[in-house]
């Protein structure tokens, strides 16, 4: 959950059980009294709703991973704020005690406002579900991080295994280069050497011939 969110959110919920308690007490009053309590509302009031808001603009900027939940809170909020408008409406369109007092009973103002407390109470249950439930999604973002770390790890492993190869293979074919060149060396020499042979037999012939007739012609004469 945004912890913006959660400022915005305990910033409301005391704000909002202040005017409930006001309007409680405004309701019992009358006079200058009464107006000042009422005045003090209706300023709270204007704080609350821009909380609303700000908690609006902050879960429409979220993922929609969690935006879902806070949604629901904040359709929570907003029903509540409504109620305490509604219940500082009521009391402001009185101007005596009596006559405030047969309004509250008349238009079930007590009810309401005791609706009020059980509404924030299931709202406060509501937001400590929703905060587990964000704590499970956080953990299951913090699970897929670490598992994407592995997978980046292993495809790093794996890049250098195949620069390793290649660099293997780039050798293996230099030194199959080598063992051609060695190859038409030795063919080279081979060639040379039996040349040399076949021109030396030729030259131990022609000495050996040259000997026999040196020793023929000496016979002769």
């Amino acid at each position: 959950m945004s912890e913006a969110f959660e400022g915005y959110e305990r910033q409301y919920c005391e704000i909002s059980a202040s005017l409930s308690r006001k309007c409680t007490e405004a309701a019992a009053i009358d006079g200058e009294q009464k107006k000042q309590k009422v005045s003090e509302v209706k300023s709270g009031l204007e704080d609350a709703e821009t909380l609303i808001q700000k908690m609006d603009l902050e879960v429409r900027s979220l993922q929609t991973s969690v935006k879902a939940a806070l949604l629901a809170k904040l359709r929570e909020y907003k029903s509540d704020l409504n109620n305490l408008k509604s219940d500082v409406k009521r009391i402001s369109s009185s101007n005596a005690k009596n006559d405030t007092r047969q309004e509250l009973l008349e238009s079930g103002m007590a009810d309401a406002i005791g609706f009020s407390a059980d509404q924030r109470q299931r709202l406060l249950m509501s937001t400590e579900k929703l905060n587990q439930s964000s704590e499970r999604i956080r953990e299951s973002r913090r699970t897929m991080l670490g598992t994407e770390e592995l997978g980046v790890s292993i495809l790093q492993d794996l890049h250098e295994q195949r620069q390793s190869l290649l660099h293997a293979h780039n050798t293996l074919h230099g030194v199959d280069d080598n063992v051609g060149k060695s190859k038409k060396i030795l063919a080279t020499l081979s060639k040379r050497i039996d040349r040399n042979k076949w021109i030396i037999g030729c030259i131990i012939v022609v000495l050996l011939l040259a000997i026999i007739l040196i020793i023929y012609f000496k016979l002769i004469y």
